[in-house]
């Protein structure tokens, strides 16, 4: 029994089967969550009332994120887009992850910020089954949601399955030998917010708001063999204030792109 309302828990759907609440309970154990149960049809609306800020739903075909101010559940977005031109022939040639971070067959790709994991769908399609992608996300609700979402999508015989990590990037990265990755790429949150999608607005309000530090990039360079890739907003200081100049691309894209070397091998 829940004795007084709680961040974050886990749920069901209005119409749970026995496996999906045993899946569920099995699920906050592991977060070490309180798992609340949800009556037959019983709305969502009192539950967020009155027992937690936020749910983390187990229903049928998948797992989604509530709160007052919305749902979200796992979409490819835009990632399966860009992955369609790569599969026609494209090559990745006019994607600009592709081109900054000069992705190839069996490179391995650490993404340091997985947040809704379009980027690293893209990289899982380029690197292909020889290759390696790792997605870690240091929010458990929108760990919970993405990593369910990649582990059921579709990727098809030419993607590597992108492996998910709940972890703080830094400490993931100390903890890692020099030159793990080809790649390491952060996409840390704008510091400039615009107006968005519904999914990036929840993406705003459950993501890690730490700004990517000098320190944390000097580790990613020691990480990686090649290149270290971060996404930064139009006309802020995002990449100014990490060293980086942005790499040509678009004049009518709202993102750019820096990226710096790998540290040198001592």
């Amino acid at each position: 029994m829940i004795q007084k309302r709680v961040p974050l828990a886990v749920t069901t759907s209005g119409k749970p089967e026995d496996a999906l609440v045993a899946r569920a309970r099995e699920a906050a154990r592991e977060w070490n969550l309180p798992f609340i149960p949800r009556r037959k049809k019983q709305p969502m609306g009192p539950l967020l009332e009155s027992a937690a800020d936020a749910f983390i739903v187990f229903e049928r075909e998948g797992v989604s994120l509530w709160d007052k101010e919305g749902s979200f559940s796992f979409n490819p977005g835009m990632a399966h887009l860009r992955r369609l031109r790569i599969l026609s022939g494209q090559k990745g040639g006019d994607d600009a992850l592709v081109r900054v971070a000069e992705l190839r067959a069996g490179d391995h790709f650490l993404d340091c910020t997985l947040g809704l994991g379009q980027d690293a769908l893209v990289a899982a399609l380029v690197v292909g089954p020889s290759g390696r992608v790792v997605g870690l996300e240091k929010s458990l609700a929108l760990y919970a949601v993405v990593s369910e979402g990649l582990e059921t999508y579709d990727y098809g015989p030419d993607s590597y399955r992108v492996e998910t990590v709940r972890a703080d990037s830094h400490e993931y990265l100390r903890a890692l030998p020099s030159g793990s990755f080809d790649v390491v790429f952060f996409d840390p949150m704008f510091e400039k917010p615009k107006k968005s999608q519904p999914a990036f607005e929840m993406l705003r309000r459950f993501a890690e708001h730490a700004p990517l530090t000098p320190e944390t990039l000097e580790e990613a360079r020691r990480v990686a063999r090649r290149w270290v890739v971060v996404k930064g907003a139009k006309y802020s200081e995002d990449l100014e204030k990490l060293g980086l100049e942005a790499e040509p691309g678009s004049r009518y894209t709202s993102v750019v792109w820096g990226r710096v070397p790998a540290a040198p091998a001592r």
